[in-house]
């Protein structure tokens, strides 16, 4: 197979010397293996997890990345162009945590949710009810936070105008939207295609911040994700969530999960920027934009607290994406219709402590089919005595 990813020169966090990143990697030969980044290399550490999900559990993860014994799998570096089962490349970071999503945790996501619901998936249709949304709002909604008596009130002035909808519940009212993005093991790595269906004529990459977060609920690490997404199924119906967002290969995270240490934190999430960049397969067409997670309507820590707690456990841990403020409007085909992938699309979403995550845009019946599940996982870590 040919590399799919031909640049990405910031695949590590430029502070990497400094980070507690771990991920996985296919290794030809022997299978999925933990890893560990040291000085720009790939240090195989599958003998101390042996899977992600323990890696996460343990007290000492931090150490065990930095210091525990192990294979040297060779620099990091080449595998930002590393594809296909007969060669060393990247998995997604995560194994066996489920795989959540935060929805309308941005203001400006907010606004283009409402525009598909209106839309009913007919992207001509959005200039227009954007600008008359706009006006009609009259506020500032990036200034109103979800379950603030100030989003009460703007609640019931909604409701008394007809303007109410599902989605300014979840984006002004206490209860966040979280759904299920994934099933465990399904998610692609750095230098996956991802996918999209061939009968969808809106649709975009949602580039995210992923929260990995352990049995007990709390966050222990961050990587980056794309929450590919359908906005015209969406918008013809919210039940069509499901078949809008979980298709085959339509959930990337990576390329390594950076741990929480005394470096880096919660903190470093609540102000970080997340960069997106599209090249186009055909035409030439390039969109670059960037979105700061300052701008977040709802903290990181609130949306894992809704995800798990007393209510819904979690033993295995889970990913949990945060939302985006992305919802590309630039044309691309035709004026008034916005953006919408073409097959070919390179896409990277990148952070400069978390490293770039890149993908090229495939429909989802191309992608590599998902035969890599947890019996396999189980089979193939006890085939190497790994499993105690």
């Amino acid at each position: 197979m040919e590399p799919i990813i031909e640049s990405i020169p910031n695949l590590l966090p430029a502070d990497h010397e400094r980070a507690a990143l771990a991920g996985r990697a296919w290794v030809p030969g022997i299978g999925p293996c933990l890893a560990a980044v040291r000085d720009g290399r790939l240090v195989d550490i599958t003998a101390h997890g042996p899977t992600m999900a323990d890696l996460l559990e343990r007290p000492d993860r931090v150490a065990r990345v930095r210091d525990a014994p192990g294979a040297d799998l060779g620099p990091v570096a080449p595998l930002a162009r590393a594809v296909g089962p007969d060669v060393l490349h990247l998995l997604a970071p995560c194994d066996l945590q489920a795989i959540k999503a935060c929805g309308v945790t941005f203001a400006a996501s907010l606004l283009e949710r409402l525009v598909e619901e209106r839309a009913k998936g007919d992207p001509a249709r959005a200039p227009a009810l954007r600008a008359a949304l706009q006006a009609q709002l009259g506020t500032d909604l990036s200034a109103v936070r979800p379950g603030s008596p100030e989003a009460a009130r703007l609640r019931t002035q909604l409701c008394a105008t007809g303007e109410w909808s599902q989605y300014m519940e979840v984006g002004l009212g206490k209860d966040a939207e979280i759904f299920t993005k994934a099933q465990p093991m399904s998610a692609v790595g750095h230098g996956a295609d991802i996918g999209i269906l061939p009968d969808s004529a809106w649709n975009n990459p949602e580039p995210e911040i992923v929260l990995a977060v352990d049995s007990q609920g709390r966050p222990v690490g961050a990587s980056l994700g794309n929450d590919v997404n359908l906005r015209d199924f969406e918008g013809r119906s919210a039940l069509l969530l499901g078949r809008a967002k979980d298709n085959n290969a339509s959930c990337a995270i990576g390329p390594f999960i950076r741990l929480f240490d005394d470096g880096f934190g919660l903190d470093d999430i609540r102000r970080a920027v997340v960069h997106l960049d599209i090249d186009g397969a055909r035409g030439g067409f390039a969109l670059r934009d960037a979105s700061r997670m300052d701008l977040i309507s709802r903290d990181p820590l609130d949306l894992a607290r809704q995800a798990m707690g007393p209510h819904h456990q979690y033993p295995d841990g889970l990913m949990l994406f945060l939302g985006t403020m992305f919802s590309p409007v630039q044309d691309r085909y035709e004026a008034g219709h916005g953006f919408t992938h073409a097959v070919g699309d390179r896409v990277t979403i990148s952070s400069p402590r978390l490293g770039a995550l890149g993908n090229r845009v495939v429909h989802a019946a191309d992608a590599a089919p998902w035969t890599f599940g947890t019996r396999a996982l189980m089979a193939n870590l006890h085939a190497r005595g790994l499993l105690a």
